[in-house]
């Protein structure tokens, strides 16, 4: 970097200026250094110091130059116009980028070596132990799922832990780092801490042990009060409002604040915690708690909704807190919801009250769980039909906080896909396999400790069917948009045939959602597999990962089709044209059907229950208006819209494709 040592002149002016050095021959400056910045400053051990030759302007008009003033620093690197001001111990141990503001800071060093937070274990779902998972800076919720849930295969997670473990010795080091245009104002003591590019730190009052993954496209923020332990956060996190965080991994734009509680746990993108708690949880894409007094303990999540009060326990006996649930993806708790580890919530399920009989309701999603006189109800499929659910779907994608280019997590937002249907399909055999064994006119029934009405049972099975009719008339659909020419009039049914060929065999079988990542099971053990024989890097899985992803359309045709062949009840080179057009034309009821149910359900939240508390002072004309000038007028509501005119575009687009193939 073409440093040299101080000249004598450069020596006298920083003494008259109140600097000291243990040795003044240990300082090494670049050509153009400008000694007269550097005021009433200590420094000790090998120093290399840049050019300050620029004046920075604060908000609300305060100048100031770039220099360092008041500060002990030793043993540093310290790049070109930085400001080092005002820091009440020392900084010790660092090599700090260009253009980087420390201002009004207690102590920042590093004591010994570090590995920054990487190859922390952290004992997420047991708090007893057992899935200690070892965090590092590209930790995916995929690779942490296959680490936290595959503990059968102990020759796997060896494998695992030894790659994560050599990547998180190639980061120890002695020497600390904080990157380029970073700015860390009125904080208290950072200890072996890494900090990348452009985070904004202001307020903050401890790091021990970790990483800041701070880039430009998504700079980290921390804010005031904030304490953080044994800790990876990624790019574009922002934490603030005396969080703290204590041996836990915060994935790309995770969001906390007003005084948040995490200990032990992995958080995974676009999560969001706000004044409760989470303990020894796996938290997966978009798993979200904005209330207080709501604890996420003991479980595994992902793209939850957790209402006030929400709670688990772990302790069902008394050898202490080791049992564990599972509610799997799109599920939401309602206010003072219980579950009583161990249980499991099938995916997109509605959660109320307290159910204390470890209830699975895995096989049969988009349920209600609902409890009533200590008894847990499902109501199957309910979850199809609400407005929620379909708003759900529409805003994840649009709340996406991740800037960087590169994505450690790979999501698929599909509401339909082959992970859920197949549950649609398993729960259709299970009601009906429950009304066979009671009874048609069997007022009850039980299912995994929980009960099911016989209306509750007759509408699930209404409700999976549309949703698997849905789901195989878009895959059918979108295949031959896919292979078919705008200016195509007419298919014969071979050429049909040659359309819906599958391109790959990949995708038979069961598919599993990896906390956002939905792929067949198949390839999952193949990558197993490989993992387990030593072929393949940290960097290969995430690769691997980056793949079935891209690769999810191709994959979903391939189930598709066999589930269709099932349903045609004949091969795909025997199918007739009948056969397809009867599929076009109940995806097209189907779609109507569950758009209406869902246009009435968005009609409760205008009906007269709903105007209650409107107009106080008034007669009903006088809250009528107070309602929709502040709700505005169901007709015109944004969501309605869509709905219908969804209802005029898929039934436009069946009968386009129903015409290509008359």
């Amino acid at each position: 970097m073409n440093y040299r040592h101080l000249t004598a002149s450069e020596i006298e002016v920083l003494i008259r200026q109140g600097c000291s050095a243990d040795n003044w021959k240990n300082i090494f400056v670049k050509e153009g250094f400008l000694p007269q910045h550097i005021i009433n400053a200590h420094f000790s051990g090998e120093i290399h110091l840049g050019i300050y030759s620029t004046a920075l302007t604060l908000p609300g008009g305060v100048q100031f130059h770039t220099g360092i003033r008041n500060a002990v620093i030793h043993h540093c690197t310290i790049g070109d116009e930085c400001c080092i001001y005002n820091v009440h111990n020392y900084i010790a141990n660092y090599h700090i980028g260009d253009h980087t503001c420390i201002e009004n800071v207690n102590a920042i060093l590093v004591d010994g070596t570090s590995r920054f937070g990487n190859g922390v274990r952290v004992a997420v779902m047991n708090e007893g132990g057992g899935r200690e998972i070892p965090i590092f800076d590209y930790l995916s919720a995929h690779l942490a799922y296959i680490l936290t849930l595959y503990r059968h295969r102990p020759k796997l997670i060896h494998q695992l832990e030894q790659m994560i473990d050599a990547y998180a010795a190639e980061q120890e080091s002695d020497m600390g780092f904080i990157g380029n245009h970073v700015r860390i104002i009125n904080c208290g003591s950072f200890k072996n801490v890494r900090i990348g590019d452009y985070a904004q730190i202001a307020g903050t009052s401890r790091l021990r042990n970790g990483s800041i993954n701070s880039t430009q496209a998504a700079p980290v923020r921390l804010g005031s009060g904030v304490k953080c332990t044994d800790f990876i956060i990624s790019s574009g996190v922002e934490i603030s409002d005396s969080t703290l965080v204590d041996k836990c991994f915060v994935g790309q734009g995770c969001i906390f604040d007003k005084h948040y509680s995490a200990g032990e746990s992995l958080f995974f993108s676009n999560c969001q915690g706000m004044h409760g708690e989470a303990a020894a949880i796996f938290a997966g894409p978009y798993t979200v708690t904005h209330h207080k007094s709501t604890l996420l303990i003991a479980g595994m999540f992902s793209f939850l909704n957790a209402g006030s009060g929400s709670n688990q326990s772990n302790h069902m006996y008394k050898l202490g807190p080791i049992h564990q649930g599972l509610v799997e993806r799109g599920s939401k708790t309602t206010s003072d919801s219980y579950l009583l580890w161990p249980s499991r919530v099938g995916a997109f399920s509605l959660v109320m009250g307290r159910h204390t009989h470890h209830t699975d309701t895995s096989s049969l999603p988009f349920s209600y769980l609902i409890e009533n006189n200590s008894e847990s109800y499902l109501v199957p499929g309910a979850n199809l039909r609400t407005v929620g659910t379909i708003r759900d779907a529409q805003k994840w994608p649009k709340r996406d906080n991740r800037k960087d280019s590169v994505h450690l997590d790979q999501i698929n937002f599909n509401l339909l896909s082959p992970y859920t249907i197949q549950k649609m399909v398993q729960g259709k055999h299970t009601l009906l396999e429950l009304r066979q064994i009671s009874g048609e006119n069997t007022e009850v029934y039980g299912y995994k400790n929980c009960k099911i009405r016989n209306t509750s049972l007759r509408h699930g099975l209404l409700y999976y069917q549309l949703g698997i009719a849905k789901f195989l008339g878009n895959s059918l659909i979108s295949r031959i948009e896919k292979k078919v020419s705008a200016d195509t009039k007419h298919l014969t049914i071979d050429q049909l045939r040659q359309i819906l060929q599958p391109d790959t065999s990949i995708g038979l079988g069961e598919w599993i959602d990896l906390s956002g990542l939905i792929a067949p099971k198949s390839e999952i053990i193949r990558l197993i597999e490989q993992i387990e024989n030593g072929s393949l890097s940290l960097s290969d899985i995430q690769q691997y990962f980056v793949s079935l992803h891209q690769n999810y359309y191709i994959y979903e045709w391939t189930w598709a089709l066999h589930l269709l062949e099932e349903e045609w009840q004949c091969p795909l080179s025997h199918v007739t044209m009948e056969q397809i057009l009867h599929t076009v034309d109940e995806w097209q009821k189907a779609v109507v059907q569950l758009d209406r149910l869902v246009y009435d359900d968005a009609k409760k939240e205008f009906d007269l229950n709903s105007q209650t508390g409107f107009g106080a002072d008034g007669d009903d004309e006088e809250r009528i208006q107070d309602f929709e000038s502040v709700r505005g007028r169901f007709e015109s509501n944004p969501f309605v819209i869509e709905v219908l005119a969804h209802i005029e575009r898929k039934t436009a687009l069946g009968e386009k494709i129903k015409q290509l193939l008359r």
